[in-house]
């Protein structure tokens, strides 16, 4: 099976003087590099309406047009796995995703996944790519995420993506202790050894973080983060270049910080934490056919609901000692 792609994307100045494939990439980032290549090399991607090579350079308002087939996968299985839906209509797919559940497979994780779900639930979602995922969240990442059930819905919604007029907002616990919000303009890029790890470099993709404190505890603080960007392990990244790494994050966390006389629970709960404490907790973009503005809120999941209380039980004891 196959779905037809068509896009359409005027070079930004800012992208005037790289190569084809360079700009082809960060316009339609949703495509990996190597359909974009084959796609460059087969005349699919045209330059103001002219065939040009992958190297060649590409100058601001410049037009680049996009009109390929993209074959679905077949080897994809459907698996009758739980999904909490939020809400459905012909359209879209909002889904309140668990910890452990992994969005799109890999070859670590083939099946399982929530596209394995999808295809269960929506079978006729095999026609569009990638299943309808536009977006993402890490197999640990708890929230909110959006799924287009039709073609034109996740051009719409990759659009929108593009735009930066979809809002996300996340909630965190991190480590240490967080004085004031405050914006993050860095760079993200895939670490130049370990492959599966991104970083802060300057040759990365321009990625901005906007965040603030919602309480503070006396070694950690709960933070919300708003997306402007959408990059991997994005606000992972993010957080824990300023020093302030997620609590769980087995990646990109520090080591596990235990206040002073903290209780015996808090203690073993700190320590056995296995995952990044992280939830997309709102998220809000226009329907991508009646264009009427739409949002959604899911309540922070049970772990860090759990984890807040013990730090807030443990702050009002050192209150109590103080007196």
């Amino acid at each position: 099976m196959s779905d037809t792609i068509e896009l359409r994307a005027e070079v930004p100045r800012k992208l005037s003087g790289q190569r084809l494939d360079q700009v082809a990439a960060q316009l339609f980032s949703e495509y990996s590099r190597s359909s974009l290549s084959v796609w460059i090399k087969n005349g699919c991607l045209t330059v103001s309406g002219v065939v040009i090579r992958a190297r060649d350079i590409v100058h601001g308002g410049a037009i680049l047009e996009l009109n390929a087939k993209h074959k679905a996968k077949e080897t994809w299985v459907a698996q009758n796995i739980k999904l909490d839906i939020v809400y459905e209509d012909d359209d879209i797919l909002v889904i309140n995703k668990p910890a452990g559940l992994v969005v799109h497979p890999t070859i670590q994780h083939a099946d399982g996944t929530l596209l394995n779900a999808l295809l269960h639930h929506v079978p006729d979602i095999i026609n569009v790519r990638r299943c309808g995922i536009v977006h993402r969240l890490d197999k640990d990442t708890t929230g909110l995420i959006v799924v287009a059930k039709t073609i034109q819905a996740q051009m719409q919604l990759i659009m929108q993506l593009q735009a930066r007029s979809v809002s996300r907002i996340y909630e965190c616990i991190v480590i240490g202790v967080v004085v004031a919000g405050g914006k993050i303009n860095a760079p993200i890029g895939r670490h130049g050894k370990k492959r599966k790890r991104m970083v802060v470099i300057e040759s990365g993709k321009p990625a901005i973080s906007h965040y603030r404190v919602l309480e503070r505890f006396r070694a950690h603080t709960h933070v919300l983060v708003k997306l402007e960007t959408g990059r991997t392990h994005q606000i992972r990244v993010h957080m824990a270049h300023i020093n302030f790494p997620l609590v769980g994050d087995q990646v990109y966390g520090g080591r596990c910080r235990i206040p002073s006389a903290a209780s015996q629970t808090m203690v073993e709960s700190l320590k056995t934490f296995q995952r990044q404490a992280l939830h997309a907790r709102f998220l809000e973009f226009d329907h991508p056919t009646s264009g009427k503005r739409m949002s959604w809120e899911s309540p922070l999941s049970d772990d860090l609901v759990w984890l807040l209380s013990l730090f807030k039980k443990d702050c009002e004891g050192m209150y109590r000692m103080s007196y």
